[in-house]
């Protein structure tokens, strides 16, 4: 019955699920970043002509999820489910974004690990025997998260160095079952880890520990190092998050060189851009993944890739009352097309 599982926390499928297509699409800032010649497509307002910050979020998603089935070469009713979610409360963003595609639908709420969430979910589906395509992905706003999470932008708080910058946009992929396209083949879930972070504008040290656990379980549940992957990716931990990752696999008698970063500090410069300790959201690691990485896949620059998300598990009321920040992060094992990757 555990025939897919190869250790504690992570499975591998049967025979791999591919992402038949990546999409995404990002706001003014992200596009001037040093990975805006990668996205497909880079709105220069961030309200995306709506009437308020929530709304334009549902609308980066539902032009991005139309794009990335569009590259796929299907059509919204190929779709069997479809998976995603967003940072705003009850993720709002993503049901007013998708409501109209009438799609049977899963909201997720990973916080920015909610990409791996759903790639993962997404994965099991199909590998599952239960949908043939999965359409998945996860969006974030910077004015809106702001609003939420800290303090609306009016106010003009102060943002301390340790504090990141909150993605503005959606990456989506579809997934599939036959093609040369790149695999997904294990999928390592992570459990809530919470090392009494209470800093709102620290999220690279509550969500560390949470990146640490998997990478700790996918190498012993695999029995590979870190010197198997051509790319380590965790989520939106940024410069700090980075470093304590690093330092604590060292503990752990795990190197982690130049292989290892982060989408936090792969999509902006945090010199040129003022972003502090990097970027953050749930879009921060779906659209690095949708627009850098997914192409190096494609082409088999990368021949295996871990992508690991993060999420820092607070809400408003959590904050407001005190409580420390629970950190969770995903992790999917990618294999890219041609000789380096897998074998079609």
């Amino acid at each position: 019955m555990n025939a897919k599982r190869i250790g504690k926390q992570t499975v591998r499928l049967n025979e791999g699920v591919r992402i038949l297509s990546a999409a995404s699409t990002v706001s003014k800032k992200e596009g001037e970043g040093p990975l805006g010649k990668y996205f497909d497509k880079i709105v220069e307002d961030s309200t995306f002509g709506e009437k308020s910050w929530e709304l334009a979020e549902s609308h980066f998603i539902q032009e991005n999820m139309q794009l990335a089935v569009k590259k796929a070469g299907l059509k919204m009713n190929d779709i069997d489910y479809l998976l995603c979610g967003d940072l705003l409360n009850q993720c709002t963003a993503s049901t007013f974004g998708i409501m109209n595609f009438q799609i049977p639908f899963f909201g997720l709420f990973g916080a920015c690990s909610t990409m791996g969430e759903s790639m993962s979910l997404g994965a099991m589906l199909i590998d599952g025997g239960y949908a043939n395509h999965t359409l998945v992905g996860a969006s974030s706003h910077f004015c809106g998260a702001e609003k939420q999470f800290r303090a609306p932008l009016a106010l003009g708080n102060q943002r301390p160095p340790t504090a990141s910058w909150t993605v503005t946009g959606d990456g989506s992929v579809v997934l599939g079952r036959k093609g040369n396209f790149p695999c997904i083949t294990e999928i390592t879930t992570g459990k809530i880890m919470d090392m009494g972070i209470t800093d709102a504008n620290n999220m690279g040290a509550a969500m560390a520990p949470a990146a640490v656990d998997v990478l700790l379980n996918h190498f012993q549940d695999t029995g590979r190092t870190p010197q198997d992957y051509d790319v380590i990716a965790t989520g939106d931990l940024g410069e700090i998050g980075r470093s304590l990752v690093v330092d604590l696999m060292k503990k752990e008698g795990y190197t982690l060189d130049g292989r290892y970063t982060d989408c936090g500090i792969e999509i902006f410069d945090k010199n040129k851009q003022d972003t502090h300790n990097g970027g953050s959201g749930c879009a921060c690691s779906a659209v690095t993944f949708c627009g850098y990485y997914y192409p190096k896949l494609m082409s088999g620059a990368i021949g295996r890739m871990l992508f690991i998300p993060t999420g820092a598990l607070l809400s408003p009321t959590s904050s407001q009352q005190g409580q420390s920040i629970p950190g969770i992060a995903h992790g999917v094992c990618i294999e890219g097309c041609g000789e380096k990757g897998v074998k079609q």
